[in-house]
């Protein structure tokens, strides 16, 4: 995962990742009855990671998608996702008044691919985290941020400057079919294992309570 999304994944004080996808993931670790560690890793590499068996699985926000399907196998979606663009308040009046704007992005993510393919007139800034991205919109180096709305939600908790611009973005092609779980596809065998575990920690509550923890009731 790359440890830099909160409230999905992000490095606490103690230096140890957190979030809501790492207490799914440890959930559906327990039900699977395997030991499960945890690394941090960049966001682009993570595909690839996979591909070369670096890694078993990959949980951080990962929207499922039809270019990503090409290359790994994914578990059936365990969050509902959507997109949004944020800036200072004051800076952009519309979705419309973002062309030939400087937005800033995740490399390697749907977001990046949707300003390219979507939005031609937008510039589309790669950063490693969401957070540098974040740190250079309030500098005035970029114009606003496209990220996944929960994640996007979290920065309104702690900044009062902030604004949506436009409406959430559900455009099915890059967002709106839900994270998944990322698998090498010739493993088949974990995906299966991770369905089962998934669908057992729903109808138990377990999924509720890590849900409601992170996202309230």
């Amino acid at each position: 995962m790359e440890a830099t999304y909160a409230p999905f994944e992000y490095v606490d004080e103690n230096n140890q990742i957190q979030g809501f996808d790492v207490d799914l993931a440890n959930a559906l670790c327990k039900e699977m009855d395997a030991k499960c560690s945890f690394h941090n890793q960049a966001f682009d590499s993570l595909i690839p990671a996979l591909k070369f068996k670096r890694y078993d699985a990959a949980i951080s926000g990962i929207d499922i998608t039809e270019a990503r399907q090409k290359q790994v196998s994914f578990t059936n979606p365990y969050y509902d996702n959507s997109a949004a663009f944020v800036a200072v308040e004051g800076k952009v009046a519309n979705q419309a008044a973002l062309s030939g704007k400087r937005v800033g992005v995740q490399n390697g993510s749907t977001h990046q691919s949707y300003l390219i393919d979507q939005m031609a007139g937008v510039t589309a800034v790669p950063y490693a985290s969401y957070q540098d991205a974040f740190i250079d919109m309030q500098n005035g180096r970029i114009d606003s941020v496209f990220g996944d709305t929960a994640v996007v939600a979290e920065w309104f908790k702690k900044n009062d400057t902030l604004t949506y611009v436009g409406d959430q973005v559900t455009n099915q092609e890059y967002f709106g079919n839900g994270f998944g779980i990322a698998v090498n596809k010739k493993n088949e065998e974990l995906v299966n294992q991770l369905n089962a575990a998934l669908k057992t920690v729903k109808a138990n509550g377990q999924y509720q309570e890590i849900f409601d923890k992170y996202f309230g009731k």
